[in-house]
């Protein structure tokens, strides 16, 4: 690759091209660069609320960071639906290669010098293990608002997948605290109209 003409940031603009929820009826498209904008916006808020309610010393710019390139390698691979991802075991760990095998091309697509850095915000780090839950946990929140905000427009299609993203939030809450305090504080107000936010 020409190190005077890499690809690596206008491959990166084309997460605006790709939609989530491909298999449900949306009132409204969500693509995969608004989910990455609210999944670092909400893994930095859990941080925050790690270090200033619990005491911790969390990586809150890192997160964000993190979070904004979570799904890069999606727009190689396309958004896989939940369902399919998650079928069996051979499928998600067949998909977890597909997805090395992209973040992997995605990386050769920049500067030699730059490289590290960003292999350092694709993959995994010793000792921030905790940090990329709470990621993860963002990632799940996210997920959750775009049902409450389908089902406010009165799509019934996202009822289910509401539910199991719930569940989901629920049972990583117990050893993540600052995901129990992000739900309890912040997601009643989602799915409200301008005016009662006002």
């Amino acid at each position: 690759m020409n190190e005077h003409n890499s690809t690596f940031f206008a491959a990166i603009s084309r997460m605006k091209y790709i939609d989530r929820w491909a298999l449900m009826r949306n009132s409204r498209n969500e693509n995969l660069c608004e989910h990455s904008m609210e999944v670092a916006m909400i893994a930095h808020a859990l941080c925050v609320i790690g270090n200033t309610r619990f005491g911790k010393d969390l990586d809150a710019n890192r997160a964000a960071i993190i979070g904004l390139y979570h799904d890069a390698a999606e727009i190689i691979t396309g958004d896989m639906p939940t369902p399919v991802k998650y079928y069996s075991e051979d499928i998600k760990d067949a998909y977890k290669k597909v997805e090395a095998v992209a973040e992997s091309k995605l990386l050769n697509k920049l500067p030699s010098d730059m490289r590290p850095t960003y292999e350092s915000i694709f993959r995994a780090q010793d000792g921030e293990e905790y940090l990329r839950r709470l990621v993860k946990a963002a990632d799940k929140i996210s997920a959750l608002i775009k049902c409450i905000d389908e089902e406010r427009s009165g799509n019934v299609e996202f009822h289910t997948a509401k539910e199991s993203t719930q569940n989901i939030i629920n049972q990583i809450s117990y050893d993540l605290p600052e995901v129990d305090v992000f739900m309890k504080e912040f997601i009643p107000s989602y799915g409200k109209t301008l005016d009662e936010l006002s």
